[in-house]
């Protein structure tokens, strides 16, 4: 055998290792063709790899019956990490998985296990791009990741949601479904893939054995082991030397077939054959017995019966036509006559349902009033009292159908104008190719930015593509790329609509909104109102919209600091909400905003209380590696942090930076401030070395994003400035609480409590340097600024009230330092665990002006709290 044909046995070898035994032989004639020396060499391995009894040697079924499923008598269950295997649940091209449980939390979840990990780099490389691939998902219906590592032996594996349920096609054969209840089924598929696509995500192995259905009807996608996106389009393990194609042909898109390009087209086209099945009851090409040759010339060449034609079962009286259409255009062979995206897919299926004309028939008159007709029988009949009636009518529907058709082949337009810029963004401009293999999220979006400035002729299109994209920046940290262009979407709509029209005040909101991120609370406040008075003038039935621009204004009242003010703002907006949508994200939003207010204004109990009812709306809705579960494990860190629970805090922390980090990357706000959050619960426990390696990291990426003058900077800066003070570095900290103190007042005035705050931390440095008096003046001008701005019970001021009375007694004065460290101490005691550093601080002080003052019951008094 010379070099080529052993390097051709072994692609072939291992690729058919990935196969089930059932689709080896079909796959080895194809490959191997009329070389039958490869064929044979490749038989006899695949013979050997099964029989051979070393455990190193032998199959997975194997390998895992003796590791991992061992009788009870010779070995304990195999632990993953902190996951029990419990069984088998099956064996695939792959990979082995297995249902196991958590001990500590009792939760059952999927392991899958690489089999025969050491023989082939590519099939590791598949295992973990399938990992990324799954940590990049959050969806109802797609199984979530919960877990991934190595075993002792470098086998990896990954630990996703347990689904419990059966095919769909068997799920709706089971439960005798409807056409219509089918249609409903497959539509929760339709808009897993579709958020899938919305992620970049193509999942190129749609099969009824990838989606499972639960026993109340859930749907869950699973197996996305070859799956392309874009981190790693075009990669090696995709494009082997060979060609060899991972797929399960009866699905196949004919693409897939010739080994050309794939795109969303791939996967609307297994959309298209799983809905036929589900109609027909069989799959469109019968290709179970037939050689690869033959299964691939029926897929290319062969044009499939109407679904209506290969019933199983009786076919019902009327729909047929529309769903053949459904079907064919789905998986038509041309990927430009399909579908153009799953969303135009999901769309005909709802006109299907609602009795509405397909986007996908051809648009003819007899047609529309044929299926207006059908959606208001009783009216047509009531109407029919004689020939000149129904002539009228007629004509009468004729017309409306004719503006209702121009105002849908208007709609239709924009949205596929939307559709083709949403595919130029990942197809670069060439319509064959797909999304290079470097392509990053924010190149993404400046390519959508070029996109949309080519939209001169389709301004209404051009405004919106511009919101969208200025809010991608905002979230992104670009506020300057943001501002630029939600103000072009601003004046746009002015011009297009006039000053009154709603998407004038959508944009004018969206403005508003971003000068809060700037800072610039005027503007804000000017942007907000103004979105607000016209939503309520002209929409006043529209809860919802109403709800946003209230929550919008109750969010600036709150960054001002008026806490008090924004909090009924903010229940309102609450309120507004849960009328309109009932449980939603909007809803959460709105509750973790009052949250937010609630804990600026000391009030933990109840922000605790809305944050735990807004962490289980976010982890219903998205899953639980989203980073909306990230701001609510940070306000839960907050509350913990505040209440002197440093090391609940931590964890709480650790686990919204975990989320934030995979999701936003490194070098992002949102990363930069779960540091500093998890920074200061570090220095409180005087992990200092810990503390200043995170918060600088913080540091450096907010200044990088927002400037050297911006309210999250000093933010940071305030972790430094306590890490040098804990450090007894008191001119750095000095220069940090200064330059903290200088973003705060340009940002707020002076009368803010972020001003106070900066105040306070200044006047701790001179106290620790036996400043009395120069920090006793301070902490006075501190206390001035909150009672502008916080009630006179809130923690700040009970802190600033015991280092305005330690100031006291370092100047000896101990019958006045007692009225402000008891008033101190009287504030936090009502609020905070006795075991808080600042209530330990307190009683430590009294204590010593007690003994100053001669009187050692009351001395003792505080030195015996426990």
């Amino acid at each position: 055998m010379d070099p080529d044909q052993y390097r051709r046995v072994q692609e072939v070898f291992l690729a058919a290792l990935d196969l089930p035994e059932n689709e080896r032989r079909g796959f080895l004639e194809k490959e191997c063709g009329f070389d039958s020396a490869v064929l044979e060499s490749v038989r006899a391995m695949l013979e050997e790899d099964s029989s051979n009894e070393s455990l190193l040697d032998g199959d997975v079924a194997h390998v895992a019956a003796n590791v991992l499923d061992p009788p009870a008598e010779t070995m304990g269950p195999r632990q993953f990490g902190p996951y029990r295997i419990v069984r088998l649940l099956g064996e695939g091209g792959m990979g082995v998985v297995y249902l196991a449980e958590r001990d500590d939390l009792g939760n059952q979840a999927a392991i899958k296990i690489l089999r025969d990990a050491w023989l082939s780099p590519a099939r590791r490389e598949r295992f973990a791009t399938e990992q990324r691939t799954l940590a990049r998902l959050s969806h109802p219906s797609i199984a979530r990741l919960y877990d991934a590592d190595t075993l002792a032996d470098g086998t990896p594996w990954f630990a996703m949601e347990y689904v419990d349920g059966i095919p769909i096609t068997e799920y709706c054969r089971r439960h005798h479904l409807s056409v219509n209840q089918r249609l409903r089924v497959f539509r929760s598929v339709c808009d897993a893939v579709e958020y899938a696509h919305e992620h970049a995500v193509i999942h190129r192995d749609l099969k009824p054995s990838n989606i499972l259905v639960g026993s109340s009807g859930g749907v869950r996608l699973l197996d996305f082991g070859i799956a392309k996106h874009l981190d790693v389009f075009d990669s090696p393990v995709d494009q082997t030397r060979t060609g060899l194609r991972l797929m399960t042909p009866a699905y196949a898109a004919p693409e897939q077939m010739r080994a050309e390009q794939v795109g969303v087209f791939t996967d609307v086209y297994a959309l298209g054959v799983i809905l036929y099945e589900l109609l027909a009851g069989k799959t469109p090409y019968d290709i179970a017995s037939a050689t690869p040759g033959e299964a691939e010339r029926a897929i290319l060449e062969q044009d499939p019966q109407k679904p209506s034609l290969s019933l199983q079962r009786e076919r019902p009286k009327a729909g047929w036509p529309d769903l053949d259409v459904l079907c064919l255009t789905a998986m038509h062979k041309e990927q430009q006559r399909r579908y153009r995206s799953v969303e135009a897919l999901i769309r005909d299926i709802d006109h299907y349902l609602n009795g509405e004309p397909l986007e996908a028939r051809p648009d003819s008159i007899s047609y529309r009033l044929r299926k207006f007709i059908s959606r208001n029988r009783k009216a047509v009949a009531v109407s029919a009292l004689g020939l000149f009636a129904i002539i009228g009518l007629i004509a009468f529907f004729t017309v409306r159908l004719a503006v209702a058709r121009n105002g849908a082949e208007a709609t239709a337009a924009r949205l596929q104008r939307v559709q083709q810029f949403m595919l130029n963004l990942f197809q670069g401009g060439d319509k064959a190719a797909g999304p290079a293999a470097d392509l990053k999220v924010v190149s993404l979006v400046d390519r959508g930015v070029k996109e949309a400035q080519a939209l001169q002729r389709e301004p209404e299109v051009q405004a919106q593509m511009f919101v969208t994209l200025g809010g991608i920046y905002r979230k992104l940290g670009n506020l300057s790329e943001a501002d630029r262009l939600m103000q072009a979407a601003l004046d746009r709509r002015k011009a297009l609509f006039g000053a009154d029209h709603p998407q004038v005040a959508e944009s004018t909101l969206e403005l508003g909104l971003l000068r809060i991120d700037q800072a610039r609370y005027d503007d804000a406040e000017r942007l907000i109102r103004q979105a607000l008075s016209e939503v309520e003038r002209r929409r006043p039935q529209d809860a919802a919209a109403t709800a946003r621009a209230t929550a919008a204004l109750g969010k600036l009242i709150e960054a001002r600091g008026s806490y008090d003010r924004a909090i009924p703002i903010l229940e309102k907006a609450a309120q507004l909400q849960a009328a309109a949508a009932g449980e939603s994200l909007d809803l959460a939003a709105d509750w973790k905003e009052l949250a937010d207010a609630q804990f600026y204004a000391g009030r933990y109990d109840i922000c605790q209380n809305l944050t735990e009812r807004s962490l289980a709306i976010h982890k219903h809705l998205v899953g639980e590696r989203h980073p909306l579960v990230a701001d609510d494990l940070i306000n839960l860190g907050a509350v913990q942090f505040e209440r002197g629970r440093y090391p609940e805090a931590e964890r709480f922390y650790r686990q919204a930076l975990e989320i934030n980090r995979s999701w936003y990357g490194s070098d992002n706000p949102e990363t930069a401030s779960t540091l500093s959050m998890l920074g200061r619960s570090l220095v409180m426990q005087q992990r200092y070395d810990e503390a200043v390696k995170v918060v600088e990291e913080a540091l450096a990426i907010q200044e990088h994003v927002y400037g050297p003058m911006h309210p999250r900077v000093a933010n940071v800066l305030n972790e430094l400035g306590t890490v040098a003070l804990q450090r007894e570095k008191y001119q750095e900290a000095a220069a940090r609480f200064q330059r903290m103190l200088e973003i705060y007042k340009t940002a707020y005035g002076t009368a803010h409590y972020q001003y106070g705050l900066a105040m306070a931390n200044l006047a701790s440095v001179y106290l620790a340097q036996g400043e009395f008096k120069r920090a006793e003046k301070m902490f006075n001008d501190v206390l001035q600024c909150y009672a502008k701005s916080l009630s006179p019970d809130h923690a700040f001021v009970g802190i600033a009230q015991i280092k305005l009375g330690r100031a006291i007694a370092g100047e000896k004065r101990f019958e006045d330092a007692e009225v402000h460290l008891l008033s101190g101490y009287n504030i936090l005691r009502k609020q905070t665990s006795p075991q808080v550093s600042w209530l330990r601080s307190a009683r430590k002080e009294l204590a010593t002006v007690y003994a100053a003052l001669n009187e050692p019951d009351k001395a003792a008094q505080f030195r015996d709290v426990k």
